[in-house]
């Protein structure tokens, strides 16, 4: 089993939440990023820093990730192409993106891009609290116990 994670916008706690997951369970973590991020320094930790340009990651995790196995992103365009291709996706605040809820994550996404283009509404997410920490690792878990059973 793999874990995949998109690095240049998961934040470092989730990250290390998913190394913690691993150690225990033995699987291999995959960060890929557009450029050089902390790795941990454990041989089940691999990073691939990929060419920069524009979605040159999220090319990079649709062609190499496979159903069974599960990327961490928060990225809805790039989920939605992973949930199509029948790998499972997480982003690091606890939700997992599938078939049902895809299409009202991409016009929520899509709308909160128009606004803030027209400037009526802020960027960026709010911060990554214990309560955001332990939705994510509550998904993680379940996640992680379904793709096992398979």
């Amino acid at each position: 089993m793999r874990v995949w994670i998109d690095a240049d916008a998961c934040p470092k706690a989730a990250r290390d939440q998913v190394v913690k997951f691993a150690l225990k369970r033995q699987f291999e973590v995959v960060l890929v990023a557009g450029q050089a991020v902390p790795r941990p320094s454990y041989a089940l930790v691999k990073l691939i820093v990929v060419p920069s340009g524009p979605d040159a990651a999220d090319d990079y995790l649709v062609e190499h990730a496979v159903p069974g196995e599960l990327v961490i992103c928060s990225d809805v365009p790039l989920a939605d192409r992973l949930v199509k291709k029948g790998v499972a996706a997480l982003d690091p605040r606890g939700k997992e993106f599938d078939a049902q809820n895809m299409g009202e994550r991409l016009a929520v996404r899509n709308l909160f891009t128009d606004l803030r283009e027209q400037g009526q509404a802020g960027g960026g997410q709010g911060t990554y609290g214990d309560r955001e920490k332990q939705a994510f690792a509550n998904s993680l878990d379940r996640i992680l116990t379904r793709l096992v059973r398979g």
